[in-house]
């Protein structure tokens, strides 16, 4: 252990001098010239109709010349963008002109924060400390929807990407016969930034879905994320920006609700209020406070198949601890070691070990800058205990300050702390606190050709043996031709994160990943690639012994009509530490423990064109598993009513036939969902899911009217049911009503 440890820092040691070295020979964050645009002044306010017909406009220079993405990013743009900025003391004005072949634009909806990848949309990012890490992104489509969002972590995949990040502003777009127009105000409030600032890093990304074009306004490589923060231009402002005072935002809501537990024969009526404030700490730093908080209007989970020993990770959805979650759920491993893991708070296990609601007492949430360089995060969320079902009241705490060193790359320090808030008869011990110590790395060169993490943590609790850390290195090589990376984790076997997500512990784990890109000419094929992948994990409690490996060979095609197609081989060991029933079959007889499985697979999948009325994808996997043959056809579907109605299936089937006496299944996951967006400000959604391995069949609806800006009301209808026999579970209805007030 003590020879994983030092190979460790001798790994992370390597990271960081190469990312401090890189820095001599990187030109603005990996660009040899950087676009440049002068933002006007103004005393004129610019009405947000979609119509560019503001005299104003005729004196401002265009952001033009936008660069193709796909399916080439080596040439011009074919349908051009133009932008026109101005600003005044408190918003920033945008005028947007983007030329199309027509008007048969592709819209998912009328509803705010759409999917962009697969319609017609512009989307600007603004990088307000020049990092390079950090961006606020706001967009909008030919039909004047929007759409708002944070990037992190420089914005290097989708993981960095989030649009639930809510503010208010305004826009519209006007469609004409060969372009559309739209118009942007957004208050200067809605950014952080440093007072007397007089520069910004900046860029823009359009879909083009009838020319199947995507372009940037700053030449972007294919090979890196089309959101990416090392590929930028400046927007210079003509005079500083002043002291930006952002309003106190109180958002209280009341909650009538009705729940029948069909079970234990009980009902209940009850009425709810609480609320949120957001409080403005300077330019650069945010205080959330939450009392009482309510969640009932936050989509269902989305139902899922699990045929493995380990707890599935689902994402979170509820608003409160989304914002700046890079600060809090970042640290670490995102698979096998993350420290912070939002939706442990609010949720909890009965004595039937069910996941139900732990009720949320209240908390605060301070997030964002302290200087240049440095960011802080601090959380401390209170639960309520429920002596029937042996839950606790617990605090929950976490501070983390990160610092940014060398050109992209930041330190990080975190500490977590749950505890008990008294002593429960119906608590182990061992049981009454968890703390967690850690420090990250993380590695960013300024062309994002490298990235990579280092990460060291310590648990403590009760009773433990000493085996409380975890630690591991990760580096990352993405150039146009070759990707490569490696990754090793340990994870004592007396690791505990009670606020994180943590896969399993007693591992340590290591895995490379080679691949080869190719970039066919004059072809029907955009790009494919060649990929192989072995993960190995060992177990330190047994001497390192082998538990888990496989061997997993990949080729891949992504077309011009940007469809995909893979193929997949994967040979596979597991050695199973104890009994176990894949299967999850009642009364079953497990297979056994203290043995090694060998199984081989082969999976195939096929994405159609997401553009299309209707798109499709489908998944099938065949092989051996464990001791017996596997089957598994999966997919899903979307058909669009454009631009109102969006229908979609998801759909997964699990054939396992295990040899005798061991237990045979046929499971089913069918999740129906259908979306309705009357106008930009009513919706409709109802979302259905029927899995028998979870014995459920559920209904999801939910109606939101949008009465104001970021202000709704919400009818929201639930109802479980048993699979055998239909027999009813659960059934419940809530009526919402939040209000977003400036103060």
């Amino acid at each position: 252990m003590v020879k994983t440890l030092i190979f460790l820092i001798l790994f992370v040691t390597s990271i960081a001098f190469y990312g401090q070295s890189n820095i001599k020979s990187s030109i603005y964050y990996g660009q040899n010239t950087v676009k440049s645009y002068t933002v006007k002044y103004i005393n004129e306010a610019i009405v947000p109709d979609g119509i560019l017909d503001e005299s104003i406009l005729e004196s401002a220079v265009n952001a033009s010349e936008f660069w193709q993405y796909f399916p080439l990013d080596s040439i011009q743009a074919r349908q051009q963008t133009e932008i026109k900025m101005f600003y005044d003391d408190k918003n920033l004005y945008i005028g947007i002109t983007a030329y199309s072949l027509g008007k048969d634009y592709a819209i998912q909806s009328l509803k705010r924060d759409y999917r962009a990848g697969n319609s017609d949309n512009i989307t600007f990012l603004f990088d307000t400390f020049s990092d390079a890490t950090n961006a606020f992104l706001f967009g909008i489509n030919p039909y004047g929807v929007r759409r708002e969002g944070l990037v992190s972590a420089g914005g290097r995949d989708f993981r960095d990407f989030s649009t639930t990040w809510d503010v208010k502003w305004k826009g519209d777009s006007k469609i004409y016969a060969d372009r559309y127009t739209s118009e942007l105000v957004i208050p200067l409030t809605s950014f952080k930034f440093k007072e007397g600032e007089t520069k910004w890093r900046f860029n823009s990304y359009r879909f083009d879905t009838q020319s199947n074009e995507t372009s940037t306004w700053t030449n972007i490589p294919q090979n890196q994320s089309v959101a990416g923060l090392s590929f930028m231009g400046d927007m210079v402002f003509e005079k500083p920006l002043g002291k930006s005072r952002t309003p106190l935002a109180i958002i209280p809501y009341v909650n009538a609700s009705s729940l029948k537990d069909f079970e234990v024969d009980n009902s209940t009526n009850k009425l709810s209020v609480g609320g949120d404030a957001k409080v403005a700490i300077g330019n650069s730093m945010n205080l959330d406070i939450t009392v009482n908080p309510d969640f009932s209007q936050v989509e269902a989970d989305d139902q899922v198949t699990n045929l493995t020993r380990f707890e599935i990770s689902l994402p979170e959805k509820r608003q409160f601890f989304i914002d700046n979650n890079d600060l809090f759920g970042s640290f670490g491993d995102s698979r096998d070691a993350n420290p912070f893991f939002s939706r442990r708070i609010g949720i909890a296990k009965d004595t039937a070990d069910n996941t139900i609601e732990n009720k949320i007492i209240g908390g605060v949430r301070l997030s964002g800058k302290l200087t240049k360089d440095m960011r802080v995060g601090f959380l401390n969320i209170q639960t309520a205990s429920d002596y029937e079902n042996e839950i606790p009241s617990n605090n929950n705490m976490m501070l983390a300050l990160q610092h940014k060193v060398f050109a992209r790359s930041n330190i990080g320090v975190f500490f977590i702390n749950r505890q008990s808030i008294k002593d429960y008869d119906f608590e182990l011990p061992e049981d009454r606190y968890n703390r967690v110590l850690g420090l990250d790395y993380n590695l960013i060169s300024p062309d994002n050709l490298w990235n990579g993490k280092f990460f060291f943590q310590k648990s403590f609790q009760p009773e433990s043996s000493g085996k409380d850390l975890a630690t591991g290195a990760r580096l990352e090589y993405n150039s146009r031709y070759y990707k490569m990376s490696g990754k090793l984790v340990y994870v004592g076997e007396d690791f505990r994160s009670d606020l994180g997500f943590v896969r399993r512990t007693d591992i340590l784990k290591n895995f490379v990943q080679l691949e080869r890109v190719f970039w066919p000419v004059n072809s029907f094929i955009q790009t494919h690639s060649f990929q192989f992948f072995p993960i190995f994990i060992w177990s330190p409690s047994l001497d390192l012994k082998v538990t888990d490996y496989e061997l997993r060979g990949q080729w891949e095609a992504r077309m011009k009509d940007q469809s995909r197609f893979n193929v997949e081989f994967s040979n596979k060991y597991t050695f199973l530490l104890d009994d176990f029933d894949p299967t999850d079959t009642e009364g079953a007889i497990p297979l056994p423990g203290n043995q090694g499985y060998h199984y081989n697979s082969v999976k195939a999948e096929y994405n159609s064109d997401r553009r299309k009325i209707f798109s499709y994808t489908f998944e099938p996997t065949v092989g051996r598993f464990f001791n017996g043959n596997g089957l598994t056809l999966q997919g899903g579907m979307t058909f669009r009513f454009q631009p109102k109605v969006l229908l979609s299936l998801i759909m997964r089937y699990d054939n396992i036939s295990l040899p005798d006496p061991y237990p045979s299944a046929d499971i089913w996951l069918i999740s129906p969902k259908i979306e309705v967006t009357f106008s930009k400000s009513v919706f409709w959604s109802t979302l259905i899911q029927y899995s028998n391995q979870r014995d459920n069949f559920g209904i999801n609806s939910r109606l939101q009217w949008r009465f104001a800006p970021l202000s709704d009301l919400y009818l929201v209808y639930n109802d479980n049911y048993f699979v055998d026999g239909f027999a009813p579970k659960t059934r419940s209805i809530n009526l919402k009503i939040t209000y977003w007030l400036n103060i």
